[in-house]
């Protein structure tokens, strides 16, 4: 079942309770206070409503038969598409340890039962104001081409990310390989070192992630960028004014690659490869291989750690 939510009405809250008088209630007060209500009664249809519908706030209340609500706020917690909505407690459960178990869950408040219509919106309008302020600041940086995720170090898991990083992630086996990149990035940041960034590979296409912003208990902001063959290609032709195949052959020059590799891989002779290469070295002006990769690296913003060493072969020496 789809949700669909007339952009007209108020913002949407996603009320969940098992007790129907208890819905009542609160669906007719927040609808008299312009909220646009939905409701369920039980934890699976609220995961459900949750994903679909995208609330811009859940009350939840925590003790329901089956799935309770601190396990309903931890499934909505461990899902991308609905961690970032706040979730406000309802609970009859005061006593401190039952409000931890919320908070621990991922809850962001708690209203006790008897719930008091005045302190239930004040709390609503607080949290939405929050969210407002943190989604404005993602979209901003999405806005200015930055695709950045936030981590947390201790497990591993995207806390949120910009519309962009989710759009570059697509297609990608990021769990292990990021898990295992944060942690070794982790340990060498304690030690006061760096470490290199994450690339991975999709057919032409590579994903970088680079570590941006730490801090020690919380998020880890990650900024995301990718890189293509093609993409590169075509700025190289375009910033020394190369045919295709001369920036074909010095992209691979940027990778390290010999003549004869390139050769290969172009499905050409390597004497082929190095005349395309000898008029390379005249438009950029220089006469070796890693004078060339270097002039192209810095017009490409490439990072040297990104790049391998190319094999040094002078203008008009013989093909490799």
């Amino acid at each position: 079942m789809n949700f669909n939510i007339d952009p007209a009405r108020g913002d949407v809250v996603l009320v969940v309770d098992d007790v129907p008088e208890n819905l009542a209630v609160l669906h007719d007060a927040l609808d008299e206070s312009g909220y646009t209500v939905l409701v369920a009664n039980n934890g699976a249809t609220a995961l459900q409503r949750a994903a679909e519908a995208q609330p811009d706030i859940i009350l939840l209340d925590a003790v329901m038969p089956g799935m309770d609500g601190f396990e309903t706020c931890r499934h909505l917690k461990a899902s991308l598409a609905t961690r970032h909505i706040p979730v406000v407690f309802m609970t009859g459960l005061t006593e401190a340890e039952h409000v931890v178990a919320a908070f621990a869950a991922g809850g962001n408040d708690y209203v006790a039962k008897p719930l008091r219509t005045s302190e239930v919106l004040a709390r609503i309008t607080s949290h939405m104001q929050t969210a407002r302020l943190v989604v404005q600041a993602r979209s901003a940086l999405d806005a200015f081409g930055n695709a950045v995720i936030a981590m947390t170090p201790r497990d591993g898991k995207i806390v949120w990310q910009t519309p962009l990083a989710r759009t570059l992630m697509q297609g990608y086996a990021v769990d292990t390989e990021l898990t295992a990149w944060l942690a070794a990035t982790q340990l060498a940041h304690s030690q006061g070192q760096s470490h290199p960034p994450l690339t991975l590979q999709r057919a032409s296409r590579r994903l970088i992630f680079s570590a941006a912003e730490f801090s020690e208990n919380e998020q880890w902001m990650i900024v995301l960028r990718e890189e293509s063959d093609s993409a590169q290609i075509e700025k190289l032709m375009a910033s020394f004014k190369l045919t295709q195949r001369e920036s074909e052959v010095l992209n691979w020059v940027i990778k390290g690659k010999t003549n004869r590799d390139i050769g290969d891989i172009l499905g050409t002779s390597p004497r082929t490869v190095n005349k395309h290469l000898e008029h390379v070295f005249v438009k950029l002006g220089v006469e070796t291989r890693t004078s060339a990769a270097a002039v192209a690296m810095g017009k490409l913003r490439i990072r040297t750690t990104e790049a391998a060493s190319p094999v040094e072969s002078p203008a008009g020496a013989p093909p490799r």
